[in-house]
């Protein structure tokens, strides 16, 4: 099927060339399959997978072990009953002194990202046997400080952004029904792009998320006018990028492929763009956003976890910190120095 891009999307954007990301520290993962320690790290990625622990998880664990296996091929560490509470020790502090090509260091939720698998490795070594003892049992994570989201959006700014996208072409319809589901559910960007045809139940209002983070189902409801836009887009513009009939996403870019997190993300900010709302973010904005208008609008903060997915309440419970309309109608109505 051949598009006419004169006719893509309701709003144009210039080609940008893409800037180079830096990530850090760089792992050439060639050389490590000499090293002793590979082995092991395929027999505990394998171990993983039988335990049915989502991609996501098992990548991530392989990613942070390949970078950490060629620190230690760098100083002749081959074998896993030779590395000690110490080793591990440096290898923080590598990570904690590591500057990347702008000079920026590594964030201390990016060292959790990259030593919790490498606690989780050697708690599987000495359960499987192939160590007497888990020197990383001791290890002390850097402690991730509790940081409120950068920016939320406003009811005003959320309504503006949701009129920018030109409903009488096929690709605004798509779009509007991507920001109305991303608003009304609060779903991560990876869900939304992975929903299939038949997830969103037009009958009872719900949007089922299958295998979310964690690798967790999560049945949600989804709002009245979300649906409205997304039954419209999937019953009357997607046959329009359609190109593999078999292929059953709901939401398809373009040229007729599933969406990936990042392409939406691009998608989700050109309209923040457009709509001159210079505020850092894409698609976590409307997450921020849904969480926070339903606290203000009296949600209950479980019922807030539940629709976000969080197995902690006290992930969810930053949304308290950042609702701040109602506290500042208490605050005027009860503080006594006022005009």
């Amino acid at each position: 099927m051949a598009y006419n891009k004169e006719h893509r999307r309701g709003i144009t954007t210039k080609h940008q060339k893409r800037k180079k990301l830096v990530h850090a520290p760089k792992a050439n993962t060639s050389p490590i399959v000499h090293n002793g320690l590979y082995p092991y790290l395929l027999a505990f990625l394998e171990w993983g997978g039988v335990k049915g622990l989502s991609a996501n998880t098992l990548k991530q664990r392989e990613t942070g072990l390949q970078r950490w296996i060629c620190w230690c091929d760098d100083r002749g560490l081959d074998d896993p009953r030779a590395i000690t509470k110490p080793i591990l020790e440096r290898y923080q502090k590598y990570l904690y002194h590591f500057r990347r090509e702008n000079g920026e260091p590594l964030s201390v939720r990016y060292q959790c990202t990259l030593l919790q698998p490498i606690k989780t490795f050697f708690k599987w070594l000495a359960q499987s046997n192939h160590i007497l003892y888990n020197p990383a049992s001791e290890l002390e994570m850097p402690k991730v400080p509790m940081r409120l989201p950068k920016a939320i959006l406003s009811t005003e700014e959320v309504e503006r952004v949701l009129s920018v996208s030109k409903t009488d072409t096929p690709y605004g319809v798509r779009d509007r029904a991507i920001l109305e589901t991303l608003y009304s559910t609060g779903i991560r960007r990876t869900e939304c792009a992975s929903l299939q045809l038949y997830d969103v139940d037009s009958q009872q209002k719900t949007v089922m998320i299958r295998a979310g983070k964690g690798a967790k189902d999560r049945l949600l409801p989804i709002g009245q006018r979300a649906l409205y836009w997304v039954d419209r887009y999937r019953y009357e513009c997607r046959d329009e990028f359609v190109i593999n009939p078999d292929d059953t996403h709901l939401f398809l870019t373009d040229y007729g492929e599933p969406f990936i997190k990042g392409r939406l993300g691009a998608l989700v900010k050109r309209y923040l763009h457009h709509a001159e709302i210079n505020k850092p973010g894409g698609c976590h904005l409307f997450r921020h956003a849904m969480a926070t208008h339903m606290l203000d609008n009296g949600a209950d903060l479980r019922f807030i976890q539940m629709m976000l997915g969080h197995s902690q309440l006290s992930t969810t419970e930053i949304y308290t910190h950042v609702s701040i309309e109602k506290l500042r109608e208490i605050h005027a109505a009860t503080h006594p120095a006022k005009l």
